[in-house]
């Protein structure tokens, strides 16, 4: 754990203050501060998300703020490097700290348990020791920084079905060496000062009231000593929560507590003893981090630092994964020779789009982006004749207009916000901004602003937007409140006559989308006004305009031409923040849209193909063995199409392991049948066998298995020798790498523990160490993993509740995979 800092200062403070302020302390004061006590000095603190960016106090299209966009969650699980993901860890803490905030929402350490998962995304791995391992790191880097982090969601919340209320229900030995495994190694390792509970129940409590969980896990066996909050609007109580341990319910107001925890002392419901805990763990972390001694008037800022430009492509880089690099004549397809490239097909529905992370709360406004082809044509183009195509469109709803696209009366890029008083947009305008066709409100819709309340308030929103093609344009309203959009003074979507029915966006606050296409001249410019109001608007405010060409028929035709007799072909695929998000599970593996066709129309043309994967989450790959090169790149961060032109030319290593199996087809997954859940709650009736466990033990092929990534050089594993400890002590394995081929390059080393015939049912074999490597060619190197003598071999026994070591004669599988196993070592364990 992260030392605590002496506690003086926070006695006085809690000898000082009364009951109801140390009650107003455990509730939010708003969305993202907790309250402040004037009296006392005690400041409010700011949270922000998230864990693939610090987006500030602010919903996404909430503001002006942009922010460093790091790859994803899957994507740091994807480089298999503490070392990266603690460099990213110091990249989000220190842009926290721009944001003026002293508490990261991150990182995301739930299990990929179903490919369908709506936020694997932001997880890291199916495996919990890779998960936790990362998240150790993950924290230490952001707590350098002086920010707390949290880490979440505590625990079972491994979908977004019916997540407010379902319930998990997990045996404990699935809880203690799956579930809860990321969560201990980030609290006992990594030292986090937070964690975030989950929304939904384990085995029959709400997360956020559960003490088993709470106090006897969490505070007891891991000696934890910060503070627990709860996710946003979470299910809790106020005795149940106060006795469970839990100190921070957000946002504000409180609803179980803050006044209502007042009152539940004043009427003996609840110990005064519980609510000082609470309030003595809160405010020990806040003074540990200096945060009681920040000034009250700091205002978030965007600092866009080259050094973090830097670590983003680094990470993008050794995230990415080469699933496949077969021969096209005498040598693989990559890396791409530019001085032998004369023309390049670059088509897909990613390839003109920077689709770089999810949706819901880890999105945000980044520094800035850049597609996959603007990266190549800024590489290759001076060169190269680069030729785009789509193929095909896949958007689940019309995407929201982007900012560039726009121009504000003033000139600005975005729309010019305007807001007033009340619902008839009368009187003078209080408040301007520029926003991007998302335009929402939580709270207050300009602090500080007199004269705007935040239930009753109107804007309109203004620019000009200049199509590039000649043809129809579809325009789409999803809004919270009222709205309607007019295209050069014509009416052309009303909802505020016609309020569209309730849909999905928003986390299910949004209507659903309505649209409209209009003919447009390219080049020639329109006028786009929106008018709102928050009538009918409920905590949730604003609208969402979306906008894009409607595709001509022939997209996929137009592709398979120009890939056609072209040096090489560069097809991106993949899904979006629609598609892969917070509040919705995808319903199918497959690639939305046409894309699997376009694949092998695409592929039959060309046989220089390559497959460009620009998904979080694994997808359908039908038509994997009919290209010759497929790359994962995931959501890269706002460095992946940079990332991703380094390695198609050879500038640098696809340094990335898989996190997470892919199957052949959703079927095959252990979770199938049990996810996402029915009638109020989900079982895990796969147990111990998530992932590779669940492959290898029923001997289920994979499409790609757990850990596998390819390289542009080669290596050779060394016989490993065993270094036993003491009874009960870490077990060292020493592995001799060696780099065999021609260029610098990395590999990833596994050790797999494959257990004697038990009492206790195992899976066939498990990670339990881990070690990346660089080498320069013809170099050898050792790598040394350390096995956790206590846990590496144990098992957890319910009926004596707790780890167990079996004695017998173990073997460790060492390779490059799950499925790669290089040498098979015995190892006698216990008497």
């Amino acid at each position: 754990m992260t030392a605590v800092p002496p506690a003086g200062r926070v006695d006085e403070l809690l000898a000082r203050l009364t009951l109801d302020e140390k009650a107003l302390l455990t509730a939010g004061a708003g969305m993202w501060s907790t309250a402040a006590i004037e009296r006392l000095g005690i400041p409010s603190v700011v949270v922000t998300d998230g864990p693939n960016g610090a987006r500030g106090p602010a919903l996404p299209g909430g503001g002006d703020l942009t922010s460093a966009c790091v790859p994803s969650g899957s994507a740091l699980g994807a480089t298999w490097s503490p070392e990266v993901v603690e460099r990213v860890g110091e990249l989000l803490g220190a842009e926290a700290r721009t944001k003026a905030a002293r508490v990261l929402l991150a990182p995301t350490v739930n299990t990929h348990r179903s490919p369908l998962a709506g936020r694997n995304f932001e997880c890291y791995s199916e495996d919990p020791l890779l998960s936790g391992r990362l998240a150790a790191a993950f924290v230490r880097g952001a707590q350098s920084q002086g920010v707390a982090t949290t880490v979440k969601h505590f625990a079972g919340n491994d979908a977004e079905f019916e997540r407010n209320t379902i319930n998990s229900v997990i045996d404990e030995r699935t809880l203690r060496e799956i579930t809860l495994v990321p969560f201990e190694l980030a609290v006992r390792e990594g030292g986090s000062l937070g964690v975030m509970t989950a929304y939904n129940r384990l085995n029959g409590t709400f997360c956020a009231e559960h003490e088993w969980l709470l106090h006897d896990v969490l505070r007891g066996e891991w000696g934890f000593e910060g503070f627990v909050v709860t996710d946003s609007f979470a299910q809790g109580s106020t005795a149940g929560s106060a006795r469970a341990g839990l100190d921070l319910e957000m946002p504000g107001p409180g609803r179980f507590y803050g006044p209502a925890l007042a009152d539940a002392v004043r009427r003996g419901k609840v110990d005064e003893g519980l609510v000082d805990a609470a309030v003595r763990r809160l405010l020990t972390v806040f003074e540990g981090l200096g945060a009681l001694d920040d000034p009250a008037d700091a205002r978030p800022a965007s600092v866009d630092r080259p050094e973090h430009r830097a670590v983003c492509r680094v990470a993008a880089t050794e995230a990415t994964v080469l699933l496949r690099n077969e021969a096209v004549g005498s040598t693989p397809l990559l890396p791409l020779d530019p001085s032998r490239l004369r023309s390049l097909a670059v088509v897909g529905p990613n390839a003109d789009r920077a689709v770089i992370m999810g949706g819901g709360s880890a999105s945000l406004e980044p520094h800035y982006r850049i597609t996959p082809l603007d990266a190549i044509r800024e590489r290759l183009g001076e060169t190269v004749a680069v030729r785009h195509e789509p193929g095909c469109v896949i958007d689940r709803t019309v995407p929201p207009l982007e900012r560039a696209r726009l121009t504000a009366p003033d000139g600005a890029p975005g729309f010019g916000v305007e807001l007033f008083a009340g619902q008839e947009r009368s009187g003078g305008v209080l408040h301007r901004s520029h926003r991007d066709g998302r335009i929402l409100f939580f709270g207050h819709p300009a602090p500080g602003v007199d004269g705007l309340d935040e239930a009753s308030f109107s804007l309109r929103a203004s620019a000009r937007f200049v199509p590039e093609e000649t043809g129809a344009y579809r325009f789409a309203l999803v809004q919270l409140g009222r709205a309607r959009l007019f295209v050069d003074g014509r009416l052309v979507l009303d909802g505020v006559e016609h309020p569209p029915p309730p849909g999905e966006a928003f986390f299910g606050a949004g209507s659903a989308e309505v649209v409209a296409d209009v003919p447009v001249v390219a080049g020639h410019p329109l006028e786009l006004v929106v008018e709102w109001s928050s009538a009918g608007s409920a905590v949730l405010r604003g609208v969402q305009v979306g906008g894009r060409p409607v595709p001509p028929p022939d997209l996929l035709e137009r592709a398979v031409d120009a890939a056609t007799g072209a040096d090489a072909v560069i097809v991106v695929v993949g899904t979006d923040a629609d598609w892969e998000t917070e509040g919705r599970d995808r319903e199918s593996m497959d690639l939305p849209g046409d894309q699997d066709e376009l694949v092998r129309r695409v592929a039959a043309a060309n046989p220089r193909t390559v497959v460009v994967v620009n998904a979080g989450a694994p997808v359908t790959m039908d038509w994997a063995d009919r290209v010759p090169a497929v790359l994962q790149v995931w959501f890269g961060g706002q460095e992946m199409a940079h990332a991703l032109v380094d390695v198609l030319t050879g500038a640098a290593e696809p340094a990335g392991r898989l996190p997470t199996t892919i199957p052949l087809r959703v079927e095959d997954n252990p979770s199938y049948g049990n996810f996402p859940g029915a009638d109020g709650e989900v079982r895990y009736e796969e147990g111990l066998l998530v992932g590779y466990r669940w492959y290898d033990t029923r001997r289920v092929p994979v499409r790609f298995p757990f850990g596998h990534g390819l390289s542009y050089t080669s290596f050779a594993l060394g016989q490993p020798v065993v270094t036993a400890a003491a009874s009960g002590g870490p077990v060292h394995v020493s592995v001799p790498v060696t780099n065999t081929g021609a260029r610098r390059g990395a590999e990833v080393v596994q050790c797999y523990v494959a257990p004697p015939p038990a009492r206790l049912p195992r899976p066939v074999k498990e990670l339990k160490a881990f070690a990346k490597v660089w080498l320069d060619p013809g170099e050898t190197g050792t790598v040394t993993l350390e096995l956790d003598g206590e846990r590496a071999f144990a098992s957890w026994d319910p009926a004596s509740a707790g780890w167990v070591v079996e004695p017998g004669v173990y073997e460790l599988h060492v390779g490059r995979s799950a499925a790669d196993i290089a040498h098979v070592v015995p190892v006698t364990v216990g008497s």
